[in-house]
Parts: C-alpha cells; structure tokens; sequence
C-alpha cells in the first residue's frame, strides 16, 4: 500500500517563512510527477507547484518567487520551501504523486498539513 506522509505544516507571521516535506511509502515501481496543492474552506483545491521526475518546475503565478519545489528521489519524497508568506496563502496544503505500479500509473494524495499565516 503506497502512502504520502506531510510534515512542516504550522502557525507563521507574515513575512515568514515554513518548509513542508512529503514522503512516499509502500511498494512501486517509481514516482514520475510530484506537487503540491492547496484548498480553503468553500474553495476548489488549486494547485500550487509541480516537479516531474526529471526536475521540471511549475509554479501558480500567485506564488512564483516565494515557493520553490524540490524531491530527492533517493528518498521518495517532495519538499515545498515557502517564503514571504502572506495571510492569503493560510490553506491546507495537499501533497500529490504519480506513481508507477505493475505498468500503470496511479494518482495518491497525502493527509493533508494546515498551513496558517497571520497578518
């Protein structure tokens, strides 16, 4: 059974800054894309950033030059370094990955960490 475990959620001021990490357990061939993903109350879950196993990055545009996506694929998992938060970035944020299992790709989601940030 595959899992996503996040960690590095929590309370920051404005300005601040938090690391979120992800990491993929269980059985499976290999990991192509991973990203992170974020919804409010009352809102659809958007995206956030995307890396593909080669390391290609996609950023929303809301948070280009503050967030950066990185993975170590040794360890299978995915971090988000966050900086310059601001209130409006205060979601639970959502690990996501592509995993290859007996030829065939299967989409997981993490648990979820809260990520809150006051003005």
């Amino acid at each position: 059974q595959v899992q996503l475990v996040e960690s590095g959620g929590g309370l920051v001021q404005a300005g601040g800054s938090l690391r979120l990490s992800c990491a993929a357990s269980g059985r499976f061939f290999s990991i192509n894309a991973m990203g992170w993903y974020r919804q409010t109350p009352g809102k659809q879950r958007e995206l956030v950033a995307t890396i593909t196993s080669g390391g290609s990055t996609n950023y929303a545009d809301s948070v280009k030059g503050r967030f950066t996506i990185s993975r170590d694929n040794a360890k299978n998992t995915v971090y988000l370094q966050m900086n310059s938060l601001k209130p409006e970035d205060t979601a639970v944020y959502y690990c996501n990955a592509t995993i290859r299992i007996i030829g065939r790709n299967y989409i997981y989601w993490g648990q979820g960490t809260q990520v809150t940030v006051s003005s």
